[in-house]
């Protein structure tokens, strides 16, 4: 038997201001058929995985790209076709392979081409028309017609945050290996869900529907279930949530289990909306709490969706208010951290920060800010894997704590704090720029956690989002889009 393993990872939010382009796979993630080579990232996990099971069972692997950038919006036309066509070219070299399991998000648009997976897993199907093609997904991905029409078997992560990548990669080997080997025919039918919102795993009642797909997967005959909550900023015809059922050679119980569950998903709807207030209401919240700390989620400059990582509004708040005891970040703005730089630890310099990528960044704030520490080569973990800071510097202004690096991420976990020195335990609050992946990190210390609606380029308003490709047919747009 013999593998091709790959990865070629972005999400696209069609209303950023950033397009994604070579740089941005550069300074994140791209190794062109060595990623097995390094140590194992959240994006390169899953292709440690592969190889392992493949040389376990004394397969033979061929290894392709490997590469990841930070979410922003289309990917540059050219540079799309440059990836793409460098994991197909290695293909043709492996040539003949019985399986290819492939690492994607599932939300990737380029210029010209709104479904890139779609589009690459269908040229590795003219490539190897016998071949068992496997996918692993984002659950914030658009299932299309080209990617069910031409892969063996899709499967998605099933928590939000994402700290099932391992294990749903496992699943994903296993999939296609007994189907490789012909002990199993998979059969993947979807059901439309016509539901676009976020969903939170760790709280009910995504909790208990995460757990009933768990459940159900020991029904015999059912050999995955998977929902695909689909990206509301990327702004694709098949934009929203998607039930997604895979059966051993039994279209009809598929077709049954995506119904089913993807029904019990909309009864929920009305539960799923986590509350989020508005800055304001936010502060008063944190303030009113007494112990701490508070964590504040900036879900709207979350860059892990997009979003720039530059925007002043929540700062600016807290600022107005005079508040202490309050740990804030990352801000991804390079200018201010070479400034700081230049002036070195223990300076005191006046600093023009944020406010930079566009109006849904607010505005620059002018600050008197004290260089507490600066540092290169930090990591923060998401779940076991770890994910590049860059440089980072830790700033002081009054009795709040600012965290700016080069290095555009969201916040995952408290080291992005920590690993500059910055202590948790007696601040009041911590405020971090994601709309959920802080969560695994940040619950175990925290007091309260708030979800705050602030503005910014992903703007947890989903009855408002601004498509002009996807049809208004979904709930909350509508009450009942089935009717």
């Amino acid at each position: 038997m013999k593998i091709f393993i790959a990865a070629l990872v972005t999400e696209t939010n069609s209303f950023s201001p950033m397009p994604t382009g070579w740089q941005a796979f550069d300074e994140s993630v791209i190794h062109h058929g060595t990623a097995t080579q390094s140590p194992p990232t959240y994006w390169t996990g899953p292709l440690h995985i592969w190889r392992k099971r493949a040389e376990t069972n004394g397969w033979q692997v061929a290894e392709s790209l490997a590469a990841f950038a930070q979410p922003a919006g289309p990917t540059v036309q050219p540079v799309y076709e440059a990836l793409r066509d460098e994991i197909l070219n290695d293909l043709r070299r492996a040539m003949p392979v019985d399986i290819v399991l492939l690492g994607l998000h599932g939300a990737m648009i380029a210029d010209g081409c709104d479904d890139c997976e779609g589009d690459l897993i269908a040229h590795i199907r003219q490539i190897a028309p016998k071949a068992v093609i496997g996918g692993l997904l984002d659950p914030h991905c658009h299932l299309t017609d080209a990617m069910l029409d031409n892969a063996t078997a899709l499967v998605a992560y099933k928590e939000y945050p994402h700290v099932d990548v391992a294990p749903r990669a496992e699943e994903l080997f296993k999939l296609a290996a007994d189907a490789a080997v012909g002990l199993t025919n998979p059969v993947m039918r979807t059901f439309d869900c016509r539901m676009i919102c976020a969903m939170h795993t760790p709280y009910p009642p995504m909790r208990g529907f995460v757990d009933l797909l768990i459940e159900r997967e020991a029904v015999p005959g059912i050999l995955s279930l998977s929902l695909a909550h689909g990206f509301p900023w990327g702004d694709h015809p098949r934009t929203g949530a998607r039930m997604l059922a895979i059966t051993d050679d039994d279209p009809e119980l598929a077709d049954r289990q995506a119904r089913e569950l993807g029904r019990h998903l909309f009864s929920m709807r009305h539960g799923l909306l986590r509350p989020h207030p508005d800055i304001e209401t936010a502060l008063d919240q944190a303030q009113a709490q007494g112990d701490g700390p508070v964590v504040l989620a900036d879900v709207s400059d979350n860059a892990g969706g997009g979003a720039p990582g530059d925007a002043t509004f929540l700062l600016a708040a807290i600022l107005e208010r005079g508040m202490d005891r309050v740990v804030t970040g990352l801000y991804w703005d390079p200018m201010a951290l070479r400034i700081c730089r230049e002036a070195g630890e223990g300076a005191t310099l006046d600093l023009r920060l944020g406010g930079k990528c566009g109006p849904m960044s607010g505005r620059p704030l002018d600050l008197q800010v004290t260089v507490m520490r600066l540092a290169d080569g930090l990591t923060q973990r998401f779940g076991d894997l770890s994910v590049p800071l860059g440089g980072a510097a830790w700033l002081r202004t009054g009795g709040i704590d600012i965290v700016i690096n080069d290095q555009r991420t969201q916040t995952f976990h408290p080291e992005a704090f920590t690993g500059l020195g910055i202590e948790l335990a007696d601040k009041a609050i911590v405020c971090v720029k994601s709309s959920q992946h802080f969560h695994a990190g940040f619950a175990p210390m925290a007091s309260k956690i708030i979800h705050v609606a602030t503005p910014g380029t992903i703007a947890p308003d989903y009855a408002n989002i601004p498509y002009t490709r996807r049809a208004p047919n979904y709930w909350p747009k509508v009450e009942n889009p089935f009717s």
